[in-house]
């Protein structure tokens, strides 16, 4: 199973007020809601492809392309 790595994170109160009724709307935590936000704008961007990890290797469970 793969850690997720814990960091600190400043963010704006209004901010703050916005996701944590978006994800209570969404039924997710607020971190949870966070990282699915993130998750979002990565593949957007195309800078995120799927569940991998830092290094590039396959996630446990993930369909081999």
């Amino acid at each position: 199973m793969s850690q997720k790595k814990s960091i600190l994170l400043r963010i704006d109160p209004r901010t703050v007020k916005a996701i944590e009724k978006w994800a209570a709307d969404e039924f997710r935590s607020t971190n949870g809601q966070i990282e699915y936000l993130l998750e979002q704008a990565l593949r957007k961007a195309g800078r995120y492809k799927g569940k991998r990890d830092d290094v590039g290797e396959q996630a446990e469970g993930e369909p081999k392309d």
